[in-house]
């Protein structure tokens, strides 16, 4: 019996001898294959940011259910927004910066092999269609170079509550969830992609803002409830003519007009652009239609009325906007809400604008400013030209003075 037992115990010391010694020659023999590819870089392809053309941002809407894609790229010399029917993307430096903090990501912590654990660390795909959870999507990031070619692809879910300045990764369609350290936060809002100054205009340049407040009649062809409010710059301080407003309330509306916060865009039919552009409406069935659809109305003379009313800036430059307010957009509500969240806001409603400037030399001498303002009202109504503004209507509410 002992010599039975002695055998014994030579046989299992041999096998631990032997299972040593291969974890020796074969550490990655003796690891778990789920820790397989932890360390290991996130985006072996993406090595240089400046190989990036193209970034694609999918966000998702718990409360609406649907997923929100934003595409930046860069075509024919300049950035736009594919995504937003080519608007430009005056915001590069976002792009650099979101690309840059992807570089060299590790795989630093392997979490889960598990795809019933995407939902726990948020990092379902928002475009998976055959998910039915509403909740546990993570926001779908995507960057690729000049031929389109995927340099990184991933899902970026929760912060890693148990590592600070580390938050879930999935690598899709793979099932693996990783804890990466990484401060991206790529953004699929279309205002953090453009220039958040529509007007150009310094709140220092702003002389006078008059505020017409009307509702068109319709039926009558006239305009109804007519108010109108003037508020003039003298040295320092801001004067109300037709209605009373205290210094911070006109201060918050020349502050809004000197950042007029955007939030979308829509293109004008060209025909109704290209007459913007060479001075003169016309009564075109296609104008009319695409004026009305969102709260602008001409009339015969040629006058461009709004259902919301209008602002007037003039500036120091000689510079004269006009900003026409229209109707409500619709299904814009919940961005713009949350778009505007850290505002404080708890409802908006974006409504339509539609923007001109004009620059007169006379009331550039008037008010003393400086040269260059023609120019610029040039170049912004090329732009203008194209483009129904969707703006915040927190920012529309600053204007009216309450």
């Amino acid at each position: 019996m002992r010599s039975e037992a002695a055998k014994t115990g030579l046989f299992i010391v041999a096998g631990l001898t032997l299972a040593i010694a291969a974890a020796w020659v074969e550490p990655e023999a003796a690891r778990p294959q789920i820790f397989s590819d932890q360390g290991e870089p996130l985006f072996p392809r993406f090595r240089e940011v400046d190989a990036v053309k193209a970034i694609e941002v999918v966000d998702y809407d718990d409360q609406e259910a649907v997923a929100r894609p934003l595409k930046v790229e860069f075509r024919r010399g300049r950035w736009i927004l594919p995504s937003h029917d080519d608007y430009p993307a005056e915001a590069g430096d976002r792009l650099a910066k979101t690309a840059a903090a992807l570089l060299d990501l590790k795989k630093d912590i392997v979490v889960s092999d598990r795809m019933d654990d995407h939902a726990t660390y948020g990092v379902i795909d928002p475009m998976d269609q055959e998910v039915a959870s509403l909740t546990g999507r993570g926001k779908r990031v995507t960057l690729r170079d000049a031929q389109g070619e995927a340099l990184a692809e991933a899902v970026l879910g929760k912060p890693d509550p148990a590592h600070n300045g580390y938050r879930y990764v999935r690598l899709p369609p793979q099932k693996r969830t990783y804890s990466v350290k990484t401060d991206a936060e790529p953004s699929a809002r279309f205002e953090d992609w453009v220039e958040s100054n529509l007007l150009r205009v310094s709140t220092a340049d702003i002389r006078r803002i008059t505020i017409n407040s009307y509702v068109i009649d319709e039926a009558m062809g006239r305009l109804a409830n007519v108010e109108r409010t003037v508020l003039t710059k003298e040295g320092s301080q801001w004067k109300a003519e037709g209605k009373r407003a205290s210094q911070s309330a006109m201060q918050s509306a020349v502050n809004t007009l000197g950042a007029l916060h955007v939030v979308g865009a829509r293109p004008k039919p060209k025909p109704l652009a290209d007459q913007l552009r060479s001075g003169s409406l016309e009564m075109t069935l296609e104008t009319v239609m695409s004026l009305r659809q969102r709260g602008f109305f001409i009339t015969p003379s040629g006058q461009l009325l709004a259902n919301e009313g209008e602002v007037s800036v003039e500036t120091s430059r000689g510079l004269l906007y006009t900003i026409r307010i229209g109707s409500i957009v619709r299904g814009a509500s919940a961005a713009a809400a949350a778009a505007n969240a850290d505002k404080g806001a708890t409802a908006d409603q974006p409504r339509y604008a539609f923007v001109t400037v004009s620059h007169s030399a006379e009331r550039q001498d008037k008010y003393g400013g400086s040269g260059g303002g023609e120019q610029l009202a040039r170049s912004l109504n090329q732009r203008f030209a194209d483009w129904y503004y969707v703006v915040s209507g927190a920012d529309l509410d600053k204007l009216k003075l309450k």
